[in-house]
């Protein structure tokens, strides 16, 4: 079977307090929210310029780990580094990626992973397949 994954949904506690979390300390923007038009919506999609759509639903039960692919993972490292848990500071992986992971209110994991093009000089060659 071949896949495409086109849509990732975090489930947290506190949609207003997770919502809150992803705008204002990550910069996400809301895209639209469900049921529409609702003073107390339950799901909430955030605007993307490329790849899978990722979503908040006050559900039960939480847990998980999202990476979002970004340009500068450098600047996104200082911007974000003291306004949230740091579960993994940057750094660059053996499989050619540099990345860090925060933790939202609900306990998930939120990655930030860039290409690296700079391993060769590093002295790192071939690729290495992760589990």
């Amino acid at each position: 079977m071949k896949t495409a994954l086109n849509h990732v949904r975090a489930n947290v506690r506190d949609l207003q307090l997770a919502v809150q979390w992803y705008t204002d300390v990550l910069g996400f923007e809301i895209d639209f929210t469900y049921p529409p038009d609702s003073p107390a919506p339950s799901y909430i999609q955030f605007k993307r310029s490329e790849g899978a759509i990722f979503s908040i639903m006050a559900a039960e039960p939480v847990g998980g780990r999202f990476n979002f692919y970004i340009a500068d993972v450098d600047a996104a490292w200082q911007s974000l580094r003291h306004k949230a848990q740091v579960i993994e500071p940057l750094f660059d992986t053996p499989y050619g990626t540099r990345k860090f992971t925060l933790r939202d209110p609900d306990g998930n994991e939120i990655g930030f992973v860039a290409e690296n093009g700079n391993l060769e000089k590093r002295g790192h060659h071939g690729s290495v397949s992760t589990p």
